[in-house]
């Protein structure tokens, strides 16, 4: 069996919307198949649903960040063998990760997401009004992508939204490929003292936000305010992504967007769809903690496994037809969110945002179309998160 190298970025495609097609190669020949990291470290690439599920929900497969390698050329391998900083429950595994994580699901149920429906759609409706004062030919990244869960997010946390340009410019440097150590590290302790001095003024005067309900638990100031850095981040960014390259894609498919249009497919159903389709998180890292039997091989203690998630929701053992996108597809158990116990905390946020502003952006503007040569997009190849960097339409 031959090594599948890291990626190296930036990821070029023959499409914009399909992951780079040696996974589905790669599948076909083997769904578990031997990858060489850049520190040298010889580990495993998933590319099936099933392998990929199997390895979330596995918990000897740990998510440690002392223990993982990250498949990409970022940085030197001391920085990324690092255990996580407290809070970062990410890079955590039972009993830190399930702590952490039982304070937070008392924070984000399902109820209080869909409580805030209301307040979504009053955020997006003012942001569709500033859109069109500015009149036909804008980017829709800066006016509607990107400020929509920014908002959203803020209020949640209870972070002030006129500190937006100083935590997004921070979140985008720490998923910029290629940055160097320094930079990354500044970007870091940027959000980080950001944070830690909000939380001081969270314990000091607590308000009705999450930060502050967080105030009265057993997290020192150093775990909530690493908390609060992951949410601030992962809750704008992610989202503001499937929201541009989301348009992007309904855009290019005018006979799929039509659907959305005219109501005859549900706006929840849209959206898993267009979570399957693009799936822009590309990948998760697991770590075997002992040897493990899988797929007719033997992955052994310590060996990294890279899940592609963009691989698992392309799959054509789960999904009919994956490579197109159709929204009268049931998209149900799309892995965009993960899969397990490290499952996006945050993912029916997520999906209320997308129910709400997909189509309220197309009823205000029915005539939406791209301002720029559909191969002239730039697109996010050279970022963790994929999506593009600007959107410009008119109408």
């Amino acid at each position: 069996m031959t090594d599948l190298s890291a990626p190296e970025f930036p990821i070029s495609r023959d499409n914009p919307f399909d992951p780079p097609a040696e996974l589905g190669r790669r599948r076909e020949e083997d769904p578990l198949s031997r990858m060489t990291y850049p520190d040298g470290h010889v580990g495993w690439l998933v590319t099936s649903y099933d392998t990929a599920r199997a390895v979330l929900a596995d918990a000897r497969f740990s998510s440690r960040g002392e223990l993982k390698r990250a498949p990409l050329a970022q940085g030197n391998t001391a920085e990324q063998t690092q255990p996580a900083p407290p809070g970062f429950f990410v890079s955590n595994d039972p009993p830190e990760h399930t702590r952490y994580r039982h304070l937070l699901t008392g924070q984000f149920t399902v109820r209080r997401m869909r409580e805030l429906t209301s307040r979504i759609e009053e955020i997006t409706a003012h942001q569709l009004d500033f859109l069109a004062e500015r009149g036909p030919g804008a980017d829709l990244v800066q006016y509607f992508g990107l400020p929509i869960p920014s908002l959203v997010i803020c209020e949640l946390l209870g972070v002030p939204y006129a500190d937006r340009e100083d935590f997004q410019r921070h979140s985008a440097e720490l998923v910029r490929v290629g940055n160097s150590p320094e930079d990354r590290i500044a970007a870091y302790l940027g959000l980080r003292d950001y944070m830690q001095e909000l939380v001081l003024d969270k314990r000091a005067a607590p308000k009705e936000d999450v930060l502050s309900g967080l105030t009265g638990s057993d997290l020192t100031d150093e775990e909530l305010a690493n908390i609060g850095f992951m949410l601030l981040g992962a809750g704008h960014d992610t989202t503001a992504n499937m929201l541009a390259l989301g348009t992007f894609a309904l855009l290019h498919q005018p006979d799929q967007l039509d659907l959305l249009k005219t109501g005859s497919v549900g706006v929840a159903q849209v959206v898993e769809e267009l979570l399957r389709y693009l799936s822009i998180v590309p990948f998760t890292v697991r770590t075997a903690l002992t040897d493990i039997e899988l797929n007719g091989h033997l992955v052994k203690a310590g060996e990294s496994v890279t899940v592609s998630i963009q691989a698992a929701n392309r799959d054509p053992r789960r999904f009919d037809r994956p490579d197109v996108l159709d929204l009268h597809r049931t998209a149900t158990g799309q892995m965009a969110f993960g899969h397990g116990i490290h499952q996006c905390l945050g993912q029916q946020l997520a999906r209320i945002e997308m129910q709400v502003a997909f189509p309220a952006l197309f009823n205000r503007f029915p005539t939406l179309r791209l301002d720029i040569a559909f191969e002239d997009v730039p697109l996010r190849s050279d970022m963790l998160i994929y999506g593009v960097h600007r959107l410009p339409v008119t109408w």
